[in-house]
């Protein structure tokens, strides 16, 4: 496929953007997927490339919060597990679910995630000095978990709300563990899914890659912006990309 220069820049400016939206918070790919699918992808192709610049980004950002210590690797193995399991057998779900239950779980989810955040907002943001605790000490966690990877294999689309929620929520990480470790949750999801799709031949690298470098790009600027921002800031800034992600489920 010929890139113009309007739709490089398009993929670049709008991968920048996603990727700031998917480190701190979610919903990036309100953005990349319309980008792609204007230069006349189809739905499944757009799909399936904007999982390139999704890959790489994760990348990106794990690499920034390590470097920063704030990628806190003590706990992976319990948070993986849940969540794995939660995401195969929402994949399952999703092959035998009627067509017209996506976007109201869409919705509902972001609706709740926005007024969770609103009313409760030490949910999703621990006060300062809170220590994380454990999956094999905190049995809630193992629900959470598995219900954002359920929600994940299922949707996919506002899986890093509902990460958050649980990380956060359950297993008390501050809100810039809390994205770092779901970077990293994230990033396994869609690695099989990306693996999946190259074999059913249906990513197109050359525009997936041009994504990739303003995704790289934003969530390397994203990863500085929440070491340096306060816990009030990154919260408000998660509370707009819910409501972001409200009125996106209902255009869609």
């Amino acid at each position: 496929m010929d890139i113009s220069w309007f739709h490089l820049g398009l993929l670049v400016s709008t991968g920048f953007l996603a990727g700031i939206i998917n480190t701190l918070a979610g919903g990036g790919s309100n953005l990349t997927l319309p980008a792609l699918m204007v230069m006349g992808m189809p739905a499944e192709v757009a799909n399936a490339t904007n999982r390139v610049g999704v890959v790489l980004q994760g990348l990106t950002a794990l690499l920034g919060f390590r470097h920063h210590g704030k990628l806190d690797a003590s706990d992976t193995g319990g948070i993986m597990v849940p969540t794995i399991i939660g995401g195969l057998l929402g994949a399952a779900a999703a092959a035998y679910a009627p067509a017209g239950i996506i976007k109201p779980l869409l919705l509902g989810t972001m609706l709740s995630m926005a007024l969770i955040i609103l009313l409760k907002p030490a949910i999703v943001a621990p006060p300062p000095g809170t220590e994380p605790r454990k999956v094999k000490d905190t049995p809630s966690s193992w629900w959470g978990l598995g219900l954002a990877g359920f929600y994940g294999g299922f949707v996919q689309a506002g899986v890093g709300f509902v990460l958050l929620a649980a990380l956060a929520g359950t297993l008390r990480y501050d809100l810039v563990r809390a994205n770092a470790l779901k970077m990293l949750c994230t990033l396994v999801f869609t690695v099989v899914a990306l693996a999946l799709f190259v074999m059913e031949g249906l990513v197109m690298w050359i525009p997936g890659l041009v994504l990739a470098v303003g995704t790289m790009v934003g969530s390397h600027l994203a990863v500085k912006f929440a070491i340096r921002a306060k816990p009030e800031t990154l919260k408000w800034f998660l509370f707009v990309m819910t409501l972001c992600g409200c009125v996106a489920a209902m255009l869609t």
